[in-house]
C-alpha cells in the first residue's frame, strides 16, 4: 500500500520549565495548564480552523490549513500569554517555545502525522526562546508579504537529528506590531484577498515632529478629524480610526497598509507646532502601487488649522475626482470655534476619553468642561462631553454617576442644538436614548449618524445595538457587519453584540463559535461566558455550560443576573429570558 503523504503547516508547542515547575507543585501547575488549555489554547486553535495531532504532557502538535493561520494562531497564544504572567512571579510564569514549518508529512491510517514535517516542527520549537515562535525558511516564505511582522533572521541552524541546516526565524511578541496581527484575525487575511473598494481610504496618524511627546494628543486630533471629516462623504470608504491607529509609531510600509485595511488609498502626514506656527505635511498614496496621488505642505498660523483641515480635505476630494453632491458639501460644512485655547482643550480632552478608564474619563470631562467654558458655542465639546458621562454613567465611575446619564443628555441635545450635523452628538444622544429605553428615539438618532457620516463604525454600531434591544437582531446583525467592515481591528465587544444577535435568532452553534472568538481576546468578560453558558444550555451541552458558569464568578464574584435583567435596555423583557432559559436548561438557576 502506497503512503499518504501531503504538505501541511505544523505547529509544534511545549512548556518552558515544565518539569521543574511540576516537581514543585504538580496539582497547581496542571490546573492552570489545563485552564489555559480550554481558555485560550484549544479556543485558539478553533477560531484559525487547527487540527491538534496529538498531545504530549505539556505541549502538543497542530496541523493548520495554511502557515497564516498557524502563525495567527501562535501570536494570540504567546499575547495571551503575556497578558496572563503580567505580575506572576518569574519561576511561576507559564511560558511557551512554539515552533511551526511548512513540509511534506505521512498520514497514518489514525489521522496521527508522521515524517519530516513533523520532525522539523518540533527542533524549531526546541531551539525558540521562552515565549518566542521560530518558523523555518519554508514557513517564514508563505507569511512575510501577507502579514506584518517583526522577526529577528537567526540564519542557518543545524537541529537536532536533521541532516541539513535550516534557516530559522524568530518573531517578536508582545510589541504592538504582534499583538495587531494577532487580534485582527481573519479579518485582514480575508481583506488580503479581496480587491479594495476603487473609492476607500485609511488616514494613518499623524507624525509628531514637534520634538515634544505632549504635543502627541495635537497630531491625533488632527488626523483624527480628517478622519470625521472624509467619513461624512457618501461616496467613500473611510477605515474607523480605531483600526488606523493601531499602525501609530510604526514604521509601515503602505503597500501592507493597504492590504491590511483593505482600502486602495493612505493618507500619511506629519505635524511639527511651534508657537503660534504649525507646519503640516500630508501626502495620498495608492496603496496598490504605491504611487503618490498627491502630496503638499502647509505652513500657517495656529489660527489657521482649521482652514488646513479644510484644504486637506478638498485636496484628497480633488485627487480621487469625486463629485460631490450638494449634501456632501453641507455635512462638511462643521461649525468650528474660533478659541484656540477650547479646541485645546477639546483634543486633549477626547484623547484621554478614548482611553477608556476611571482616571482618563475624569479627566477628559474637566477638559471637555473647560473648552465649553471658553467657548460656549462649540458644538464638538458638548457631544464627547456628553459621551464621556455616558461611560461614566454605564461604568459607575464616579460618586455622582447615577446623575450623569441625565447630564449627558443635556450636553448631547445643546450639542445638536449647536451643530444639528455633526454626527457625534447624534451618536451620543442614539446611546443614551436606549439607556433611557426610548428604543424608536435611539434608532432614529443612530440613523441620523449614519446619514451625516456614512463611513462612522460608531453609528453602524449604535443602531445594530438600537435594534437588537429593540428586537430586531437580523436587522442588526447586518449593521455590526458593516460596523466590523470599516473597523477591521475591531474592539472585541463587537463580538459579543455579533453573538448576542446570533443568540436571539436562535443560532445557538454560530454564536458559540463567535463567543469562543471573543474570550480569546478578552478571557476576562463576565457576559460573553454568561452568554456562552446559555448557548451551551440549550444544546443540552450542560458540563461545557456548567464550566463557563463557574467561570462567570471566577471573573467577577459579584455577578448578579437580577442586575442584568435590571440594567440591560431590553424593550421585550422576554428577550432577556431567553439567555436565563438556557442557563435554566443547564441545571445552573
Amino acid at each position: 500500500m502506497s503512503e499518504n503523504r501531503k504538505l501541511a503547516a505544523i505547529l509544534a508547542a511545549d512548556v518552558v520549565g515544565y518539569s521543574r515547575m511540576a516537581s514543585a507543585d504538580e496539582d497547581r501547575t496542571l490546573a492552570r495548564l489545563r485552564a489555559l488549555r480550554s481558555d485560550l489554547i484549544d479556543p485558539t486553535i478553533a477560531v484559525h480552523n487547527g487540527r491538534v495531532i496529538k498531545r504530549t504532557g505539556d505541549g502538543a502538535l497542530v496541523e493548520f490549513r495554511s502557515v497564516v493561520d498557524a502563525v495567527r494562531c501562535a501570536l494570540e497564544v504567546q499575547n495571551g500569554m503575556v497578558e496572563r504572567n503580567a505580575g506572576v512571579p518569574q519561576d511561576r510564569r507559564i511560558e511557551f517555545r512554539i515552533g511551526i514549518h511548512l513540509g511534506d508529512v505521512v498520514v497514518e491510517s489514525d489521522g496521527d502525522l508522521m515524517g519530516d514535517g513533523v520532525n522539523i516542527a518540533s527542533r524549531l520549537e526546541g531551539v525558540a526562546a521562552p515565549g518566542a515562535i521560530c518558523l523555518s525558511e519554508d514557513a517564514y516564505r508563505q507569511v512575510k508579504a501577507r502579514l506584518d511582522l517583526s522577526v529577528s533572521d537567526l540564519g542557518n541552524t543545524q537541529l537536532k537529528n536533521i541532516a541539513e541546516p535550516i534557516r530559522v526565524y524568530s518573531l517578536r511578541v508582545g510589541t504592538a506590531e504582534a499583538k495587531a496581527t494577532a487580534t485582527s484575525e481573519s479579518a485582514t487575511s480575508r481583506l488580503a484577498t479581496v480587491p479594495p473598494p476603487k473609492l476607500s481610504i485609511a488616514v494613518l496618524p499623524f507624525a509628531n515632529m514637534s520634538g515634544d511627546v505632549e504635543q502627541e494628543y495635537f497630531a491625533d486630533g488632527i488626523s483624527e478629524d480628517i478622519i470625521t471629516a472624509l467619513s461624512k462623504l457618501s461616496q467613500l470608504f473611510v477605515i474607523a480610526r480605531n483600526s488606523s491607529f493601531t499602525f501609530k509609531g510604526r514604521n509601515v510600509n503602505v503597500q501592507e497598509v493597504g492590504r491590511n485595511l483593505g482600502v486602495r488609498y493612505v493618507l500619511e502626514g506629519s505635524v511639527r507646532k511651534s508657537g503660534s506656527r504649525v507646519r503640516i505635511t500630508a501626502q495620498l498614496i495608492d496603496a496598490t502601487t504605491g504611487g503618490h496621488l498627491w502630496a503638499e505642505r502647509f505652513d500657517r498660523d495656529l489660527t489657521d488649522i482649521f482652514a488646513v483641515q479644510d484644504d486637506v480635505t478638498q485636496q484628497i476630494v480633488g485627487a480621487l475626482a469625486l463629485n460631490l453632491t450638494e449634501g456632501d458639501q453641507q455635512r462638511l460644512a462643521t461649525e468650528q470655534t474660533d478659541n484656540l485655547e477650547a479646541y485645546d482643550c477639546f483634543l486633549r480632552g477626547r484623547e484621554q476619553l478614548w482611553r477608556f478608564t476611571r482616571a482618563q474619563n475624569i479627566q477628559s470631562r474637566e477638559l471637555l468642561q473647560r473648552a465649553i467654558e471658553l467657548d460656549p458655542k462649540f458644538a464638538p465639546a458638548y457631544a464627547f462631553l456628553a459621551v464621556a458621562n455616558v461611560l461614566d454613567y454605564a461604568n459607575q465611575w464616579s460618586p455622582s454617576s447615577s446623575a450623569s446619564l441625565e447630564q449627558a443628555e443635556a450636553f448631547a441635545t445643546r450639542a445638536v442644538e449647536l451643530d444639528d450635523r455633526y454626527p457625534w452628538a447624534h451618536w451620543a444622544l442614539a446611546i443614551i436614548n436606549l439607556y433611557l429605553r426610548r428604543h424608536d428615539v435611539a434608532i432614529r438618532e443612530s440613523e441620523r449618524t449614519i446619514s451625516l457620516a456614512p463611513n462612522l463604525a460608531e453609528g453602524h454600531e449604535s443602531l445594530g445595538t438600537s435594534l437588537y434591544y429593540s428586537g430586531r437582531p437580523e436587522e442588526a446583525l447586518a449593521c455590526f457587519e458593516r460596523g466590523m467592515a470599516l473597523n477591521p481591528y475591531y474592539p472585541d465587544i463587537f463580538l459579543h453584540f455579533q453573538a448576542q444577535a446570533t443568540f436571539q435568532l436562535g443560532r445557538y452553534e454560530e454564536a458559540i463559535g463567535i463567543l469562543k472568538r471573543r474570550l480569546v481576546r478578552n478571557p476576562d468578560t463576565d457576559v460573553s461566558r454568561v452568554l456562552l453558558a446559555a448557548s451551551y444550555g440549550h444544546l443540552g451541552r450542560c458540563e461545557e455550560a456548567r464550566h463557563e458558569w463557574q467561570e462567570v464568578f471566577r471573573v467577577n464574584p459579584d455577578y448578579s443576573l437580577e442586575h442584568r435583567r435590571k440594567v440591560l435596555p431590553y424593550k421585550n423583557p422576554d428577550d432577556f429570558e431567553l439567555v436565563v432559559d438556557g442557563l435554566r436548561k443547564a441545571g445552573l438557576v
